[in-house]
Order: C-alpha cells, then sequence, then structure tokens
C-alpha cells in the first residue's frame, strides 16, 4: 500500500498546519485563521482498531459493501461504545477544547466507509443555511456552529478517497475559487459555464490534499470547503469522528430525544456528562417539531 505520507509529498504552506497534541494554542489560531488544522497522534495504535472493527460491525452489518459504494451511520456514538470512548480520550476531546473551552456541547457523530473504486465526493461545506435546499434533522444539526473532529483510520491519501480541503475558504467573505460560481446557498461551487452542480473537480485552484496517518486528527470549521479524491487503493477505507457547538444548552428547538440517544446519555460516565447532557440525537422516527427556516 502507498505510505500516507513521506517527506516529499506533504504539501507545504506559508504557514504551520502540523502539530503535536501539547500544541493547543497554535491548533486554535490556524483552525480560526484558516478553517483547518491537523493534529498528530492523537489516538493510539490500539484505539484505531478497535474503531475500525466497530465501524465494520455497525456501518456493514453483514460484512459486504458493493464495489465503488460508500455507506455511513450518522448516529455513531449512539452505536457504537468504541466511538463513545472518544469522550474519555484527553487528547482528542482537548483538541474541541481548545476552541470552545468546557462549556461545549456534543452535537452529532458519523462514520463512513468506503470501498475500492469509489468515486469523486464532490466539493461541499458542511455548515447548512437556513435558505438551503436541505431539510430535515441532519440539516438543522448544521445550521449552527460546530467543529469536526474527524479521524482517518487508514490514514488518507489523494490515491485513496483521501479528503481535500481550501485553505481559508470557511470566512464569509471568500469569494470562492477563480473561475468559479457558488450553488445555492454557497453549499458548493461550479465552474461558470457549466450546470450550477457541485463541483467533482479535484484540481480547483487552491486545492490542498491532505496526507495523515492512522490516529491522526482532521479538524476542521463548518464552513471549510472539502472535497474527497478516488478511491484507487485496495483497502476499505474507514474514517468517523465527533462534531461539538460551543455552549452548554439544548439545540433551538430541538426533537424528543430516541431511545438510542437516551440509552447513549445515560451510559456515559459522570465525567463526561457536561458534554452529552445536550446531545440532541438525530431521531428520524418522527417529525421535528419546529424547524429554523
Amino acid at each position: 500500500m502507498t505510505p500516507s505520507r513521506s517527506a516529499d509529498s506533504v504539501p507545504t504552506l506559508p504557514y504551520k498546519h502540523r502539530f503535536s497534541t501539547t500544541e493547543l494554542d497554535e491548533i486554535r489560531d490556524c483552525y480560526y485563521a484558516h478553517g483547518f488544522a491537523i493534529i498528530e497522534r492523537v489516538i493510539p495504535g490500539p484505539m484505531v482498531e478497535k474503531l475500525k472493527r466497530s465501524i465494520h460491525e455497525v456501518v456493514l452489518p453483514g460484512g459486504k459493501i458493493e464495489p465503488g459504494a460508500t455507506k455511513f451511520c450518522t448516529d455513531f456514538v449512539e452505536r457504537s461504545p468504541a466511538c463513545a470512548e472518544l469522550l474519555l480520550c484527553p487528547p482528542y476531546m482537548d483538541i474541541s477544547r481548545c476552541l470552545f473551552g468546557d462549556e461545549m456541547s456534543l452535537n452529532r457523530s458519523a462514520a463512513i466507509v468506503k470501498n475500492v473504486g469509489a468515486p469523486v465526493g464532490a466539493w461541499h461545506t458542511d455548515w447548512c443555511a437556513p435558505d438551503s435546499a436541505d431539510a430535515g434533522r441532519d440539516a438543522v444539526l448544521n445550521r449552527g456552529v460546530f467543529a469536526s473532529v474527524w479521524l482517518y483510520l487508514s490514514g488518507t491519501h489523494p490515491s485513496r478517497g483521501g479528503l481535500a480541503i481550501i485553505p481559508d475558504s470557511h470566512t464569509k467573505d471568500w469569494v470562492g475559487p477563480p473561475g468559479f460560481e457558488f450553488t445555492r446557498a454557497r453549499k458548493s461551487f461550479y465552474r461558470k459555464g457549466t450546470e450550477p452542480v457541485a463541483c467533482q473537480e479535484m484540481d480547483v485552484p487552491g486545492v490542498l490534499p491532505l496526507f495523515t496517518e492512522p490516529g491522526d486528527v482532521i479538524l476542521f470549521a463548518d464552513h471549510t470547503y472539502h472535497g474527497v479524491f478516488p478511491h484507487n487503493g485496495d483497502q476499505l477505507r474507514y474514517s468517523c469522528g465527533l462534531a461539538f457547538r460551543p455552549g452548554r444548552a439544548p439545540l433551538p428547538d430541538a426533537w424528543p430525544l430516541s431511545e438510542s440517544a437516551q440509552r447513549f446519555i445515560a451510559s456515559c460516565p459522570p465525567e463526561v456528562q457536561r458534554w452529552v447532557e445536550f446531545y440532541p440525537g438525530l431521531n428520524t422516527t418522527d417529525a421535528p417539531r419546529k424547524e429554523r427556516g
């Protein structure tokens, strides 16, 4: 397998963007200035393997996935004790705490499996504007301020479904790549003169391919634009992460907690209850009381 990174493959930038777990002030400064940061060696190897096994069991319960397919779970922390253990991992939790302080709440979680042959993941931002075409609880969770603390458990590399971002694209005054226009509600962008659908070109101006090892964290802001290279490797690609929002309060217009979310919150030890007390879950079985428009 191609190594995740080497001395001659890691892109260079005019500022530092790769950090150790102890450089919390620098991580925070890079995140707010450029919309992302890479933190190396956040979780140990045994935890990496435990999370990979858990993703496989939860996302692929039958153990099968079609060639080129992508499968995911958007309430992973409720279904995976291994994912919940991240809440007890100080190096992982300190990353979000350096942004929001101790007054923060778990907003959501996810896990993804990509099989060999998976195509490009179009450029997008995770944030959903109130006037966007996105609807439902999934969109409500993405309408506030949040930070994604993401683990590529097989490492990330452009040759095998790796993540790419556009640094500095997280600001409200970002004008987009030269020669491109935004799709509705700035959810993505498209080349001028083409159909207004999310761009699938991975060589747009300003793109930064990311190189990480298993156990590294990719931290990126809600508005940061990112895309995914096609998976031309030879193994399943596993990734997962948690997203936190600032403040310790209920999500506005929250829906009733599902039984699964209630069990998850109740199962968390006292030392992390302050972060999960206002976890909203998804609860896809009932209609939401009200959605912010």
